[in-house]
């Protein structure tokens, strides 16, 4: 590893840790926990997930699409037997990262993928706005609640503004402007060793310090900044770790909330891998099951201390991305300095404003889901952008995995349709005897080409010559061969068809031959 690739990942680290510094604690208080697990889940994320999985770029901490299940589970069980839960949650991803069951990623198509990815943009923006403006009642983390009291995910924004603050807004756009400048000015963009977003955030202290100094009532305060859990003393820090209840080990209703964290917290996290080998620019490929061993170890060791459940997650993964992170080092960096934050310095975070890291993050929405990326979707054609389309507006109206589910499903049926329509070419070629029609069959034809394939067979004209040939076919499927077959010996005397068949005897043993029917009385 050269020097450059650590400055650029120890940078990397930098930003995403102020990336993931408020999520961790908005993503603890929505889920009915302490400011302090949440803490605890990015740290381990960051360096034991980090230290064990395959991927480069992926960066795992809490997730915003296990809040609704944590809540419930905290509420019903009680805290100590939720841990107990989330250690049996990292013991079945230990067990199916060893059956290898991460295969399943393969199967997730790209255009449901780049809708993932540009749903997660638009829910940041959406989520990110308030903050921006002033409104901070909102937990940070809380992404799919798109629901607040009366407001829908439209009337929210309205509803934020009466609550908008003149400072919050002048440091939210000081904050854009010094990003956008040290990505479109040159001479910003070559100084390597300082990351924007660090200045960014620095920018808006200093701008809110002299608020405070001059005496205007542009000044913020506590919900508008940071607010980091403070120990203060040793044995105080100390006794805000807790250990699971083992008795619960024996209460069916832990095992049940076990195993949904495990699989829930296992599929988000099977999609950001993916999700995070497409933006890796060095377009690497991650071990699946390794992840899930990683993610299983992960939840198993923030279990055991009072911690949450953690995936890799798309915000961070992103953040760690555009920031130039080259390899693992840059998530593990992160989850050092959250380590570092909360033990040596909580009384200097908590001076950061709101309105910075909402800024940070709404560069990174739009990254996520800029224009451009409809437009090359688009130019994909309609089997690429409907299902590309159906994923982004079922995440942002639902949640991830049940819109990426719904997304899988209109894919599903666009590679069926597509898969029927290319089971073979039908050309037809004048001859002096007659027009001969041609029915080349294609590479593989399954049970799922039988109805198109059976729809053209009963629809060829009568009294014309038929060709079938298999010269280019590897596979055909059982029903299709006896599809064929009926409609040698029946289908074809109805409308005294003459059928040939071509390259069809050595493997499928049906003999090459020319079916010729007269017709009666001549």
């Amino acid at each position: 590893m050269t020097s450059s690739v650590i400055r650029d990942d120890i940078q990397a680290g930098l930003v995403v840790f102020l990336v993931a510094l408020p999520l961790c604690l908005g993503i603890a208080v929505a889920s009915g926990a302490t400011p302090f697990a949440g803490i605890i889940s990015g740290v381990i994320g960051g360096v034991v997930v980090g230290l064990i999985s395959g991927s480069h770029v992926s960066v795992s901490g809490p997730a915003a699409g296990l809040i609704a299940i944590i809540l419930t589970a905290i509420s019903q069980l009680g805290y100590e037997n939720f841990l107990m839960a989330l250690v049996i949650a990292g013991g079945f991803q230990l067990l199916m990262g060893a059956i290898k069951a991460g295969t399943i990623s393969s199967y997730f198509p790209n255009s449901v993928i780049e809708g993932m990815l540009a749903a997660i943009g638009i829910i940041i923006i959406k989520k990110e706005i308030p903050h921006a403006v002033g409104y901070d009642q909102m937990h940070e983390g809380d992404f799919f609640n798109l629901e607040l009291g009366a407001e829908n995910f439209f009337t929210e924004w309205a509803h934020s503004i009466n609550y908008a603050h003149a400072g919050v807004i002048t440091i939210t756009l000081v904050s854009l402007a010094i990003l956008i400048a040290f990505q479109k000015i040159p001479f910003l963009k070559k100084i390597k060793a300082i990351p924007g977003a660090l200045i960014a955030v620095l920018g808006g202290i200093l701008l809110n310090e002299l608020f405070i100094g001059m005496g205007s009532n542009w000044y913020i305060t506590g919900n508008h900044l940071v607010q980091l859990p403070q120990a203060n003393s040793i044995s105080e820090f100390i006794g805000q770790f807790q250990l699971p209840n083992w008795t619960a080990v024996s209460n069916q209703a832990v095992w049940v909330t076990g195993l949904t964290i495990a699989v829930v917290a296992s599929i988000e996290s099977l999609l950001c891998l993916e999700a995070g080998d497409r933006m890796d620019p060095m377009k690497r490929y991650s071990s699946a099951n390794r992840e899930l061993f990683a993610q299983g170890t992960g939840n198993l060791f923030s279990g055991l201390i009072g911690g949450l459940p953690m995936t890799s997650v798309i915000v961070r993964t992103t953040a760690n991305v555009n920031a130039g992170a080259k390899t693992k080092l840059s998530t593990i960096v992160h989850g050092l300095l959250l380590c570092l934050a909360v033990v040596l310095i909580p009384g200097l975070l908590n001076k950061i404003p709101m309105a910075s890291l909402a800024a940070i993050l709404l560069m990174i929405g739009f990254k996520l889901a800029n224009p451009s990326v409809f437009k090359h979707m688009w130019s994909l054609g309609k089997h690429q952008f409907i299902p590309f389309m159906v994923t982004v507006l079922a995440v942002v109206l639902t949640d991830l995995l049940k819109g990426v589910g719904v997304g899988v499903v209109v894919s599903v049926f666009f590679i069926l349709r597509g898969n029927m329509k290319l089971a073979y070419y039908f050309r037809k070629e004048a001859h002096h005897t007659g027009d001969i029609i041609y029915i080349d069959l294609a590479q593989e034809v399954s049970f799922l080409n039988k109805a198109a394939i059976k729809q053209t067979l009963g629809h060829l004209p009568a009294n014309s010559k038929v060709v079938i040939d298999a010269v280019n076919t590897v596979y055909i499927d059982h029903d299709v061969l006896t599809l064929i077959r009926d409609f040698l010996q029946f289908g074809s005397k109805e409308k005294n068809i003459d059928v040939t068949l071509r390259n069809f005897k050595d493997v499928y043993q049906m003999a090459d031959s020319v079916h010729v029917h007269s017709v009666p009385g001549k």
